[in-house]
């Protein structure tokens, strides 16, 4: 009999329970047991919903308080020296200062986790370290679940993942303290086992990465080692692409069951036929956990029975093709959405349901699943005759673009000149990365226009008064580069998402990105264009109010698409040229009213790069192609910029060059400038901005400490390149830690240029 199997649910609550609950234990007003009282509270409430969807393999152990990684670090004992930790359980205390940081205590470098928009903190190890059980977690929450009662499948991140993900302080290979880590593995399934446990998932994302041969020698190491003592049987969980040339290595590991993403990964299906012994469980990844798309049930029944007639269905898990974490909760919140689209679309509690049913189908026949297969089916014909998703006008203009729409009139030294002389900045330029706090009086402002409760027109003059007020205080506080504030966005993406035709939106589909960060992405369903200037009437009001420089701010083309849901009807190359040419408009609509600096946000850029070398050409050449559609209208004395945060940038190096922005601004504060190393190793051509305050951290860093930051740029990057910001975009912080800190920043570059 088939299984229906989950490998991970969202944590967040339907009502981002988890997000309220944390935001009042950081403020004071929730103690450590009401949280930890929340936290059980949602997994019950989970574990229970999952089985009500007809999952029998129900995952536990994978709630986190902030992010799976750190919990394993924690509970691994791999925690730096001066946070509070000696033996024993990590206190709550403990465990938020490495994700956040404290007065004294930086935060644990954060990025993204492989190619999606979650983060995890990345674990700071060391040569030598010592691993020690501070509390078997997978075990705790199996036994939280099954005095409900329930049963389920613990999940563990493995070890050769956990210590790829960490980094070591001396430059040694984290790979070195694979014998040191993995007698603590090797206790946790013993503790397991001994309480009874069936399954235990062991995540081993780093399969679907071009692995060093010495990277297969520890799996195999690994497993081979965890084999010997006892354990439960044990489901090897692999995604977000295809195994490759690592399945050999996967099929060959003492385990009971491997997972294939089946979504991402298709092409490992025949070879994982061939290659796996009939004795060994196979778990399908055949929903799409990463996008919102309806499955279409008869074709993935169809693929699965041609598994089923080599392998039977005895030892076959069906599956989504990862961690829901990806998706939001549950479709039937959203009362707004046109119903068309909402008929294209699954959230994870119907993902669950689909795969159930596909489990069904496969054990029982078509005829046990008519209702559901007959609803998606009429869901592919719709989606595939809309003529609202498909417009011809979008198409004949994307077929209309030339090459020559990509590239500025001149090279980046004549540029310069002409942007250093209509702005006149002085050496060590400070400016921020765009947005300002978004406060309480903010987003009820937005709220009360949502509501209708407040006109536009009222509406709008608030908004006129924040950047007003914004404008006076930069002015004041010694910026060189200003701007507006960003106080009528809600989201970067969707900001601009709902002034584009092709995007819909929801009223409850949140997704983590970290900690209690959620974001809620757009659905990019249809063709997309721009009805109407998106920016500009902010943009020119906030120069008008100031000699300055003012800076235009957009999201860049390759992170709207990164951070939509994407349709899968069309090439992702394609969907995001139309972004692109979108974007154009408004470039070009900033620079005609006068607006000298145009920053073209891409944060989300080394994110879409496939986790396969040979597939990361074909995205770099197009990436690069759209972000410099969007930009290359504009006149030479036009400044473009554009930010990153949370990349390593080693490998695309030559790409951001590429892209022949004038400013790139970096996050480079929580790995101590080591991401400009790359930047001067590289010599890159254009100026950097180096962010010198981690925004993430509440702590706020003296002009001395910035200094030093800058000094140690200059080490790297010429300093009549350098400019001098924050890290990231400041919506998330008070008014108290922005002013204290950017009075801060400009002291500390006030003190280099008296140096120079």
């Amino acid at each position: 009999m088939t299984i229906a199997s989950n490998l991970g649910f969202p944590r967040i609550g339907h009502r981002r329970e988890l997000k309220a609950a944390l935001e009042r234990h950081w403020a004071g007003e929730l103690d450590a047991p009401g949280l930890a009282a929340i936290g059980r509270d949602l997994r019950a409430r989970h574990w229970k919903l999952q089985g009500g969807h007809g999952i029998s393999h129900v995952p536990s152990g994978e709630f986190s308080f902030y992010d799976h990684v750190l919990d394993t670090a924690c509970m691994l004992g791999a925690i730096p020296p001066g946070y509070g930790w000696s033996d024993g359980p990590v206190s709550p205390a403990t465990y938020f200062a490495l994700a956040r940081g404290a007065q004294g205590l930086p935060a644990l470098e954060m990025t993204k986790w492989f190619d999606t928009n979650y983060h995890y903190l990345v674990p700071r190890l060391h040569g030598g370290q010592r691993f020690a059980l501070t509390e078997n977690r997978p075990l705790a929450q199996f036994r939280e679940a099954a005095s409900l009662p329930l049963r389920t499948r613990p999940v563990l991140l493995g070890p050769v993942s956990f210590l790829m993900l960490g980094k070591t302080t001396d430059g040694s290979d984290p790979l070195d303290l694979l014998d040191g880590v993995l007698p603590v593995y090797a206790r946790i399934l013993r503790e397991l086992a001994e309480a009874n446990v069936a399954w235990v998932q062991i995540d081993e994302p780093v399969l679907a990465l071009d692995l060093p041969q010495r990277a297969k020698a520890a799996l195999g190491h690994a497993y081979a080692v965890l084999h010997q003592g006892p354990a439960p049987e044990i489901l090897l969980a692999s995604y977000f692409g295809p195994l490759g040339d690592t399945l050999a290595t996967a099929a060959a590991l003492p385990v009971a069951a491997l997972h294939l993403d089946l979504v991402r990964g298709a092409t490992d299906l025949d070879a994982a036929l061939a290659a796996l012994p009939a004795e060994r469980w196979l778990s399908l990844g055949v929903v799409d956990g990463r996008n919102v798309w309806r499955n279409d049930l008869r074709a993935t029944l169809g693929l699965l029975r041609r598994v089923a007639d080599r392998r039977g269905t005895r030892r076959l898990m069906v599956a989504p093709s990862c961690s829901l974490l990806h998706v939001p909760l549950d479709l039937r919140q959203e009362t707004r959405l046109d119903p068309e689209v909402k008929g294209w679309l699954a959230f994870a509690e119907q993902k669950l349901d689909e795969v159930a049913a596909l489990a069904r189908g496969l054990d029982e026949g078509d005829a046990a699943i008519a209702a559901q297969l007959a609803a998606s089916d009429a869901a592919v014909r719709a989606r595939r005759a809309s003529t609202a998703a498909h417009r011809a006008e979008v198409r004949e203009r994307l077929a209309a673009a030339v090459p020559e729409m990509e590239t500025r009139a001149s090279p980046f030294p004549q540029r310069q000149a002409a942007q250093r002389h209509r702005l006149g900045l002085p050496p060590f330029p400070t400016t921020t990365i765009g947005s300002f706090p978004q406060t309480a009086e903010v987003r009820r402002a937005r709220a009360a226009l949502g509501r209708g409760e407040l006109t536009a027109d009222a509406y709008e003059r608030r908004v006129e008064g924040w950047i007003a007020e914004a404008v006076r205080w930069q002015e004041d506080t010694g910026l060189d580069v200003l701007v507006h504030g960003e106080f009528e966005r809600n989201d970067m993406v969707k900001y601009f998402a709902e002034q584009l035709d092709g995007y819909a939106f929801t009223q409850h589909g949140w997704v983590q990105s970290y900690g209690s960060r959620c974001v809620a992405p757009p659905i990019l369903w249809g063709d997309v264009s721009r009805p109407r200037p998106m920016t500009l009437r902010w943009s020119a009001y906030a120069q008008s109010l100031t000699r300055r420089p003012m800076k235009g701010m957009l999201t860049g083309p390759v992170t709207m698409l990164q951070w939509s849901f994407v349709r899968d009807d069309l090439p992702r190359e394609t969907v995001c040229r139309q972004i692109a040419l979108a974007l154009r408009d408004e470039v070009l609509d900033l620079e005609t009213a006068g607006i000298p600096v145009i920053q073209i946000d891409e944060p989300a850029f080394r994110e879409g790069l496939p986790l396969r070398r040979a597939e990361r050409a074909a995205y770099l050449r197009w990436a690069i192609a759209c972000f410099r559609l969007a930009a290359g209208g504009v006149r030479d004395e036009t400044q473009i910029h554009t930010h990153m945060c949370y990349s390593e940038f080693n490998d695309i190096i030559d790409a951001i060059a590429a892209m022949d922005a004038d400013v790139i601004s970096i996050e480079t504060t929580r790995s101590d400038m080591e991401l400009l190393r790359v930047f001067a190793d590289f010599a890159y051509p254009n100026e950097i901005g180096p962010g010198v305050w981690d925004i993430h951290s509440p702590r706020v860093p003296s002009p001395e400490e910035m200094a030093t930051l800058l000094q140690h740029a200059t080490a790297a990057i010429p300093p009549d390149r350098l400019w001098v910001n924050p890290d990231c975009g400041l919506k998330t912080r008070g008014w108290t830690e922005v002013r204290a800190a950017l009075a801060n920043l400009v002291a500390a570059a006030r003190t280099l240029r008296a140096a120079t």
